[in-house]
């Protein structure tokens, strides 16, 4: 074999992929059609979960910047209308308003450090399966030759080759009735209020930074970022221009949306500049996330409107779901059925956020009913608990992997400390672990294997935690007793293929 296994795009998917199987030892090739990094401007950060689990394996205070963990957001938006979220309990919004191709280098930057190869100027072009292996067709600057490895991974877009070649049918639908526009541009300096950004339109009045805001003739977004070029966006429900977009298609749009005249300036100098025109969008679903030795993550098994920028929230946390498991089957210790669960899995998750993205894009169309609508929406989410319904929803922290008799069975892991530690100081090695909190260790002491990693201490409820390595909580006990402790042989052998028979003591995979 030429690698373990072959990922197809150096995204941010592709790259997160590569990282979580070289911290499990696994051998990736990432090919990238591309010489260099797109310095395109694309997403503006990340928001949801994901933020969460990328300070689980210490990139976050790279990407963020600052030192400490993130903290949740106060607002945000849903479908243009604000979410209040200080007043929850748990808010689960996270964001890290943090440029994609800033996050490409940092993530390129960590799979390397691991030792993943990635080839850029390197297109996978065709591909074939046998029993044991499967052989990739690559162009690349030397001209064509292929590739063997026991996997390959689809992490190549919206338009996957991987997947065409698979026979991986996409179903889903075509809107092709909004048109939205973007451009780094400036506003006049004295409609901007310097404490808080916001914007005071003559003749309109007042619009907060970073939030949709729909009216009747269409949607309108002022966002000044600290530390990149501002960004204006509308979007309308008519017909896009022929031809190439142009600064001045963007004032008239704007002039349009608002009913006023904003004046707005083109950046100077050189530098890529974000100038977009698109027309429509698909919402679609790979009817299935693997064939044979072949899977999908990210925009290649999903693809939805941008609205509340969830897409890297997906697609990292899929990268993150299916690399543990991937890692598990070639190294001949997953239990049957492991590798299945990446689909039965992620793929739910990716209806999901089709689903409310979908519902979004209805909630923000012009129209009296539309108008209607959201007022009696705008009425429900003056409730706490549907505040934090929403909020679960976009941010994927409602997702329940599986049931237990633990109410944290198949959830998140709660951000607890031992003696002082934060769990996502403990959970950087990538691999399985099991915190037990017990005054004698009971549960380590009895259930303990090289492929679990154990700490021990004393600290929050619940007593004891198993947690996979994508942050999910396999087994949970509030208690010790017999009930409990055959709860946990059972986790450890359904996710981590741990038989009875391969107990034995604490070794020094503990802390």
């Amino acid at each position: 074999m030429d690698a373990d296994v072959v990922i197809a795009g150096a995204g941010p998917n592709g790259l997160m992929l590569a990282s979580e199987l070289r911290l499990a030892g696994i051998r990736p090739i990432v090919l990238e059609r591309l010489p260099e990094r797109s310095e395109v401007p694309r997403a503006n950060g990340l928001v949801g979960q994901v933020v969460r689990m990328l300070d689980r394996r210490g990139l976050y205070e790279r990407l963020s910047g600052r030192p400490g963990p993130p903290e949740p957001q106060p607002g945000f938006v849903f479908a243009a209308m604000p979410l209040h979220l200080s007043q929850l309990d748990d808010n689960p919004v996270y964001l890290l308003p943090v440029p994609q191709r800033r996050i490409e280098e940092v993530l390129q930057e960590r799979a390397l450090e691991l030792g993943a190869e990635i080839r850029r100027g390197h297109e996978l072009t065709g591909l074939s399966q046998g029993p044991d292996a499967v052989t990739v067709t690559v162009d690349g600057p030397d001209g064509s030759y292929e590739l063997r490895a026991r996997y390959l991974v689809g992490a190549d877009g919206g338009h996957s080759l991987t997947r065409k070649l698979a026979g991986i049918d996409f179903p889903g639908v075509t809107n092709d009735s909004m048109v939205s526009r973007t451009a780094n541009a400036f506003v006049p300096s004295e409609y901007v209020n310097p404490a808080n950004g916001v914007l005071t339109i003559p003749g309109y009045g007042v619009i907060a930074p970073f939030m949709h805001h729909r009216n009747e003739r269409g949607l309108f977004v002022y966002a000044p970022f600290a530390d990149r070029l501002p960004a204006i966006s509308t979007g309308e429900w008519d017909d896009a221009p022929d031809g190439e977009m142009t600064f001045e298609e963007l004032q008239e749009s704007v002039d349009r949306v608002l009913g006023v005249h904003l004046p707005l300036t083109s950046p100077e100098g050189d530098g890529p500049r974000l100038l977009r025109r698109v027309t429509g969008g698909n919402s679609r679903l790979a009817d299935r996330f693997r064939e044979g030795r072949v899977l999908l993550v990210g925009d290649a098994a999903h693809v939805h409107s941008a609205i509340g920028g969830p897409g890297l929230n997906l697609g990292l946390q899929d990268a993150i779901n299916l690399g543990w498991k991937l890692a598990a089957e070639l190294q001949g210790w997953a239990p049957d059925g492991l590798l299945d669960t990446y689909e039965s899995e992620r793929r739910p998750v990716g209806q999901r956020v089709v689903m409310q993205t979908q519902a979004q894009s209805a909630l923000i169309a012009p129209g009296n009913e539309v108008t209607a609508l959201r007022e009696l929406f705008g009425e429900l989410l003056s409730e706490p608990r549907n505040v934090q319904r929403i909020a679960d929803l976009i941010t994927g922290a409602d997702i329940r992997y599986h049931d237990g008799p633990h109410p944290l069975a198949g959830r998140w892991a709660p951000d607890l400390q031992v003696d002082g530690t934060r769990l996502a100081e403990l959970t950087r090695t990538g691999r399985p672990l099991l915190l037990d909190l017990t005054e004698g260790a009971s549960f380590a002491a009895t259930v303990s294997t090289d492929r679990i990693e154990v700490v021990t201490g004393r600290g929050e409820s619940p007593i004891a935690l198993l947690i996979r390595p994508d942050g999910y909580v396999a087994w949970a006990a509030d208690h010790d007793g017999v009930a409990e402790q055959e709860g946990l042989r059972t986790a450890l052998a359904r996710w981590f293929g741990v038989r009875a028979d391969q107990e034995r003591p604490l070794t020094s995979a503990t802390r």
